[in-house]
């Protein structure tokens, strides 16, 4: 009887754990990757420091993982993040955990982590087929017939892994999704997640590069507040980025029901009530009583942002701060707490860090991967409709994922 036949498409996360969880099961496994080396896109997270996974419990993943974290329990059940670092810790890859419970490489290197990859799925008998571009998969006969641009191959199972649509360079093009609904599954709406906001506002673009930190931000439709965080604003020529505008972006791609523009509002003196901001401006202007305003409260706010804070209250800079009155300290106070964004769009997807929507799990076997409509398929990783915050919960999403697919497509028995 011939070997099992499994054909892995992408050799990202997903697809390197799920080619290495088949092929040590002892079946013969396949990877189709288009570009010239596996795991391109792994190279980059983390900046360039590869964020593996996190430390925290596997309940904690799940919350924070907006795009269906449910569908996950299981795929964390079969392979977890401890699994996951007892993995590459028996391949030599010594890690560490940093602030949030980031779990990176000892070193620091995405590199590092991509080659032990490689490593890995020639240990275990892999057939690595790079610069291979899928055009096309068919389910005939039983078997999955997988046409590339150079010559066509015959798989007993097929497992798409292929990512999302962001970042293109990278080989995530969006071709997964192409080959879920030409084998009959739906594919949700498309959306960027972890994503810049674009603003109506241009004084951002003057403060570009400037980081705002200890911010509160809050984003709302209207009176309805569609969430709240707290930590760095990154001002850009374009709008605002940094850690708490990529998450409110996840949170806003999991809404039902909203239309741009939508208000940001920033509170950079969170600590502080409203009285003891009002207070402490008193004690600087009480410290500074000739000078003007824009001087006498520099050591209030980062010196690139006070004029503009001014300008919203509608204090002139120049004003001499004896001559500030208490209906301008107010408006001072409400600003300083409420500076206020309009919000017209995001940067478009191919600029997001991950993908919201993807290939519908209500027609995927959260225990298996395996596809409800055609036997034998399988999914793994982004191309699903999952998607999480920062912090190492994508990765571990994909690895997961991927190690079940790999694992399950290997034992199913072909008819």
């Amino acid at each position: 009887m011939d070997m099992k036949r499994v054909g892995v498409i992408g050799g990202g996360a997903a697809g390197c754990m799920a080619a290495f969880a088949a092929a040590q099961a002892g079946v013969k496994v396949t990877l189709l990757e288009k570009n010239d080396i596996v795991g391109k896109k792994m190279g980059i997270t983390g900046k360039g420091r590869c964020n593996l996974t996190n430390a925290c419990s596997m309940e904690e993943f799940i919350a924070n993982t907006p795009g269906h974290g449910r569908f996950l329990y299981s795929a964390y059940g079969q392979f977890s993040n401890q699994d996951l670092c007892k993995l590459v810790h028996q391949w030599g890859l010594e890690t560490k955990v940093e602030r949030g419970g980031r779990v990176f490489p000892l070193r620091d290197s995405a590199i590092e982590v991509r080659k032990l990859w490689y490593k890995a799925l020639l240990r275990v008998g892999v057939d690595i087929q790079l610069n291979e571009t899928v055009r096309a998969i068919e389910h005939t006969m039983g078997h999955f017939v997988v046409e590339t641009m150079q010559c066509t191959y015959t798989f007993d199972a097929c497992i798409i892994a292929t990512g999302g649509m962001s970042y293109p360079s990278t080989g995530s093009t969006g071709d997964g999704y192409r080959f879920a609904r030409q084998l009959g599954h739906e594919v949700t709406e498309l959306r960027p997640a972890l994503v810049p906001f674009v603003t109506r506002e241009t004084w951002p673009n003057q403060l570009s590069g400037l980081t705002l930190k200890n911010t509160e931000v809050s984003l709302w439709q209207g009176k309805k507040q569609i969430g709240n965080e707290f930590g760095e604003v990154l001002c850009t020529h374009f709008g605002v980025s940094g850690p708490t505008i990529l998450r409110l972006s996840s949170i806003l791609a999991h809404q039902r029901k909203w239309t741009y523009p939508l208000i940001l509002k920033l509170n950079v003196k969170p600590a502080l009530r409203v009285e003891q901001l009002d207070k402490r401006i008193q004690r600087d202007v009480e410290a500074n009583i000739r000078k003007q305003v824009g001087h006498a409260l520099k050591k209030l706010l980062p010196q690139r942002l006070l004029p503009i804070v001014l300008a919203q209250a509608h204090i002139p800079e120049d004003l001499v701060v004896n001559q500030l009155t208490k209906e301008q300290r107010s408006a001072l106070v409400e600003v300083l707490q409420h500076i206020p964004l309009t919000i017209t769009g995001t940067r478009p997807l191919t600029e997001a860090i991950v993908t919201a929507g993807g290939v519908n799990v209500k027609e995927i076997n959260p225990k298996t991967m395996e596809s409800k409509i055609i036997q034998h398929l399988y999914f793994a990783g982004e191309v699903l409709d999952i998607d999480a915050f920062t912090g190492g919960y994508n990765l571990q999403a994909a690895f997961s994922t991927g190690y079940v697919a790999g694992k399950q497509a290997a034992q199913e028995e072909v008819g």
